[in-house]
């Protein structure tokens, strides 16, 4: 009696000291019925959610939040008329006010970044980088570079321009990796923050031609990246250092029987460095779990259903207890339960109903 007695003590003051994180959502505005920008209060040791705030803008699909935790800045994703925007966070309300806003300088940005110096965006359609500057208040300056790709590569469809998909600051910091789905490219630019023009020098790395470079993660401790392919699903791991990245295997998502189209979405390491995953979306709807090596590679050991419709953006929460998973296509996000030993997933049971969400940040 007196150790379960000791072990439901033990468990209301792990529950009690579970840590709380803003989870903010970024969303499609035109492709159902949120608003904008939804901010959650989480809860590291059940995964419950409760709404805290709502801030309504045009297709906040990526988003991104200052180090300092007091600003939030968001792509507006509409053509030729897309814009990025600033806010004023407050992370204990939720609440969100608009600073400014400043024209993305190409089309449909699908990707942001922040840090103490810069915003820097991905425009998809338009096939650029643009950087903006950022003042004391937070909100943006006018832009300080702006940086065309040009390159082109064999789908007759999707690749007869360059297609930005993704920004990504290296571990260093000192560099700057962008994936360009339409050239089959993943550029490598140098990167001093401080400076009027903070890119230079780039540096190309080839991938198979018709594959589709979207999106790239680290591990934590930077010395391994994986490259997740829309085309194909496939996955490139590298060995990275000082900017430069150096491929070490090639491996699949998708069964080689399968004939569906696969869409290849996000991909990301767990906390503790040791498993990753790449959501697939089209008719796969699934997201693939591999064992990482301490030499980089990995070993694929199960995919499972995303139960649901168009798996965009997926994070794993700050403690690793849980990956939540947006579904763009059915209007919620599907929370599994994660194993910390042996990185599977299993339903939870829990749902955040929210219409197309794309983006998931977690913050304090």
């Amino acid at each position: 009696m007196k150790k379960l007695l000791l072990l439901i003590v033990m468990l209301l003051a792990v529950k009690a000291n579970a840590q709380k994180y803003n989870l903010i959502i970024g969303t499609y505005t035109n492709k159902g019925n949120s608003e904008g920008i939804y901010v959650y209060d989480y809860n590291t040791f059940t995964a419950e959610t409760t709404l805290k705030s709502t801030t309504k803008t045009v297709n906040p699909s990526y988003l991104t939040v200052s180090k300092d935790k007091k600003f939030v800045y968001s792509v507006n994703e509409d053509g030729k008329n897309s814009t990025l925007s600033a806010f004023r966070f407050n992370a204990q309300t939720g609440a969100m006010s608009l600073l400014n806003k400043k024209s993305s300088e190409g089309a449909d940005p699908c990707f942001i970044i922040v840090d103490d110096h810069n915003v820097i965006i991905a425009n998809y359609s338009g096939g650029s980088i643009a950087v903006f500057g950022r003042n004391a208040d937070g909100s943006l300056t006018d832009i300080k570079q702006h940086l065309q790709h040009k390159g082109k590569s064999i789908d007759p469809k999707r690749q007869t321009s360059a297609h930005v998909h993704q920004v990504l600051f290296t571990p260093d910091k000192k560099h700057l990796i962008s994936n360009d789905l339409g050239e089959d490219q993943t550029y490598i630019y140098e990167y001093d923050a401080a400076s009027a023009t903070p890119l230079t020098t780039p540096k190309a790395f080839k991938t198979n031609a018709g594959s589709g470079p979207r999106h790239l993660a680290f591990t934590p401790n930077g010395k391994f990246a994986y490259l997740a392919h829309e085309f194909t699903g496939a996955i490139t791991a590298f060995s990275y250092a000082k900017g430069d990245l150096h491929k070490l295997q090639e491996i699949g998502t998708i069964a080689k029987d399968f004939k569906g189209k696969i869409d290849g979405a996000d991909i990301h390491v767990s906390p503790d460095g040791k498993f990753l995953y790449e959501t697939n979306r089209g008719d796969a709807n699934a997201i693939s779990l591999f064992a990482i090596a301490t030499d980089g590679t990995s070993t694929f050991i199960k995919t499972v259903n995303t139960l649901g419709k168009g798996p965009r953006n997926f994070s794993i929460d700050p403690t690793g207890n849980f990956l939540l998973v947006a579904h763009q296509n059915s209007n919620e996000v599907v929370i599994f339960k994660r194993n910390k030993t042996t990185g599977k997933l299993t339903d939870s049971g829990k749902r955040i109903n929210v219409g197309a969400p794309v983006c998931l940040v977690f913050s304090k």
